[in-house]
């Protein structure tokens, strides 16, 4: 005889079989669905605050109406207990407004930035030895001799990290110094040869100028002297300034 299942009720999760609570019909400082926290929410029957359970099934923990009862009483079970909750607002909307009333509902002397903005502390500065300058003979050898002077670990033929350094760049530098000085002595030399090239041909550049521009006209003005009558005021300068004191008459 095949086994048949018995009529039964049909089993359904376990709530208060009230219609579900909206968020969106509660004050939006009864709950707290931030994330990263513990959902919580005020409860509508006994305005105690209680842990909303579940991840998607979310319901108010069971809870009685109070913590507190007679000796002897029984803990009566609160009818918000399993109370469905749907989340059925903007999570972020109702954070950014929540953190914007507890900012403003701060005293003024304890309010902070969102953002905190530091100076950055300045590096400190480079030792001699990294700095990175126009390596030449001289400097190098300011350089070594200085660190050799007030160093305490540089004695005889013995150098720190930063004196071993500015060793070896000095020796670099000397060796480096030939080859320098005939590299300026060639600058000098082709500097000295293009001198030479444009003085000579700076007279045939200078008739051809004066061809352009000059002429028999322009010679006669510059070497034409002319008299000048007394009184008469020269174009370069202004008049002359009496010598004798004004006296007015009354």
């Amino acid at each position: 005889m095949a086994n048949r299942k018995r009529p039964g009720r049909t089993r359904t999760k376990r709530n208060n079989r009230r219609e579900p609570l909206l968020l969106s019909s509660m004050s939006p400082e009864d709950f707290n669905v931030r994330p990263g926290e513990t959902k919580s929410i005020a409860c509508p029957d006994c305005l105690a605050w209680r842990r909303i359970m579940g991840k998607t099934d979310l319901k108010i923990r069971e809870h009685c109406v109070s913590d507190k009862v007679p000796e002897g009483a029984k803990h009566a079970i609160c009818p918000g207990s399993n109370q469905v909750v749907v989340i059925d607002i903007d999570v972020r909307r109702w954070q950014a407004r929540q953190d914007r009333l507890l900012r403003d509902a701060m005293p003024q002397d304890n309010r902070r930035a969102a953002r905190q903005f530091y100076k950055p502390i300045p590096a400190p500065a480079a030792p001699v030895s990294r700095i990175e300058a126009e390596l030449t003979l001289e400097t190098a050898r300011q350089s070594y001799l200085a660190h050799r002077k007030g160093c305490t670990r540089c004695v005889g033929g013995q150098h720190c990290t930063d004196g071993g350094i500015l060793a070896r760049r000095f020796v670099r530098a000397l060796q480096e110094e030939p080859a320098r000085r005939a590299s300026q002595q060639h600058y000098e030399r082709e500097e000295q040869r293009r001198a030479r090239n444009e003085a000579a041909r700076w007279p045939t550049v200078r008739s051809a100028q004066w061809a352009k521009h000059g002429g028999a006209e322009v010679e006669t003005a510059n070497n034409q002297c002319r008299e000048r009558t007394a009184g008469s005021v020269s174009e370069y300068r202004g008049p002359s300034v009496p010598l004798e004191p004004l006296r007015v008459s009354a």
